[in-house]
């Protein structure tokens, strides 16, 4: 865990006396009305691969609660980190200092249809803000293929679907706020403090706490999705041609075969045509999360079997073509718990690395019970965007909650550092700052900005510190 100062180096802390008032009288600091009750709770993760016990946790109800929570976390010797929902496979949220929950920080504040934006605050999940913009018309240009997390962890960590010439959520971010570490609130957008609106995109908490988070949309329209097995080597081949082809392309290779399930999206005049009640709910949850947790749960006890399972699992979904809503098409659920490592590659550099991979797979003694991930994104301009300056390919390898992963991760990683990748930044990896600051060239004004925003760090832990260097 981070360390801290110790919170009783202050009178306040101890409980004895605390703040002067106008009369220079003194006395115990009375109780916020955003103290959490229940502070000594530890907080977990998604996946479970990561707990904290903090200090205090909080739930503050808008920016000038937030304020006031940065300002005494600080004079109380604490650190102070947001967390969303937990959906980041890394401690960049984690504390022992003060834990805000967003709780409180949800709901749409603004929505602009001639200017094509929606504000939200913070905590807002995604999956609520994607229904609410589909009843009112709207949608996102692109979205990943979870909406558990929060706006503001979503953006923060670089969370992104794939797309020929949209991916990153962040990168449809017109403006935010945050509260920063001496407790001012800062609006940010191209035209207002846009030094920090060019790295607070994706600030990775590092920089102050979002409280809210501004959206370009566009009136709503409709996806036709077209989902096909097809054989790897005829996916690699034709990897730009795919690509170039449609406007949204990504597929599954399953190892320990040699097939994998590919997924368009591209833009239609409709009518929906949604996928049928029963055809829907045997591949998207009896096939997708039922019987593959199931499979992954024998491949855990028994991993010999898993090539079989995977050989099994791999022809099981058939192909199929529907139309509907975006978030309908984007998204699917996920109720299968698992750990994940990402890295964004230069795009022309993936069907390299891909093949590396199965190589690696095939002449080891691993077993891989979940399917590896390959999507892409355009080159954008922030400062620590994993697509920052380079158009990218996305190569993300799961295991099963509960597997031992080092091994698979840290062979994969190898593949990925020779090919020049940018880990994601809420996904498991290794990197530290010396690294990262070689793969980013725009990581020194991050970082000189952030010696402006938290001299004293008081936003940091140890995954920032490990990330970001001191």
């Amino acid at each position: 865990m981070e360390s801290r100062r110790t919170p009783t180096s202050t009178p306040a802390a101890r409980g004895g006396p605390g703040r002067t008032d106008a009369k220079g009288r003194t006395g115990r600091r009375p109780r916020a009305p955003w103290r959490d009750s229940a502070a000594a709770l530890p907080w977990r993760n998604w996946a479970g691969n990561v707990s904290a016990r903090p200090a205090r946790t909080v739930t503050p109800g808008g920016p000038d609660e937030l304020a006031d929570v940065v300002r005494r976390a600080a004079e109380d010797g604490l650190r102070v980190k947001a967390v969303g929902t937990g959906h980041s496979f890394t401690a960049a949220a984690a504390t022992d200092g003060v834990l805000v929950r967003p709780d409180r920080l949800t709901g749409i504040l603004a929505l602009d249809r001639a200017a094509g934006r929606v504000t939200v605050a913070a905590g807002t999940p995604l999956r609520l803000l994607n229904a609410a913009l589909a009843r009112a018309g709207l949608s996102l240009t692109n979205m990943g293929d979870i909406t558990a997390q929060t706006a503001a962890g979503a953006i923060s960590t670089g969370t992104h679907g794939t797309g020929r010439a949209s991916a990153s959520i962040a990168a449809q971010v017109t403006a935010l706020q945050l509260v920063t570490a001496d407790g001012s609130t800062l609006r940010c957008s191209a035209q207002e403090n846009a030094d920090v609106f060019a790295c607070a995109r994706i600030g990775l908490g590092a920089l102050g706490v979002l409280t809210s988070v501004t959206f370009a949309v566009e009136p709503l329209f409709l996806l036709t999705a077209r989902e096909e097995p097809m054989p790897l080597d005829r996916v690699l081949a034709e990897f730009d041609e795919l690509v170039a082809g449609n406007e949204h392309f990504e597929f599954y290779w399953f190892p320990h075969t040699d097939n994998c399930n590919t997924k368009r999206n591209n833009r239609s005049e409709g009518p929906a045509a949604p996928p049928g009640l029963l055809r829907g709910w045997l591949d998207d949850e009896l096939l997708s999360n039922g019987a593959f947790k199931v499979a992954c749960s024998v491949g855990r006890a028994a991993p010999m079997a898993i090539p079989a399972i995977a050989r099994v699992s791999s022809r099981a979904l058939s192909a199929r073509t529907y139309t509907d809503v975006p978030y309908k098409v984007f998204t699917s659920p996920r109720r299968v718990r698992f750990v994940e490592m990402e890295y964004a590659l230069p795009r022309a550099a993936a069907p390299a690395a891909l093949r590396e991979v199965k190589r690696m797979v095939d002449a080891s003694p691993l077993r891989v019970s979940f399917p590896v991930e390959v999507r892409t994104a355009p080159a954008d301009d922030i400062a620590l965007s994993t697509a920052s300056g380079r158009d990218s390919a996305y190569i993300a390898v799961h295991l099963y909650r509960g597997t031992p992963h080092q091994a698979y991760f840290g062979a994969v990683e190898k593949i990925m550092v020779a090919h020049g990748g940018r880990p994601h930044w809420g996904k498991i990896h290794s990197r530290d700052a010396e690294y990262l600051s070689g793969a980013y060239p725009r990581f020194g004004e991050f970082t000189a900005l952030r010696d402006r925003l938290d001299p004293d760090r008081v936003f940091a832990n140890d995954y920032l510190r490990r990330v970001l260097g001191e």
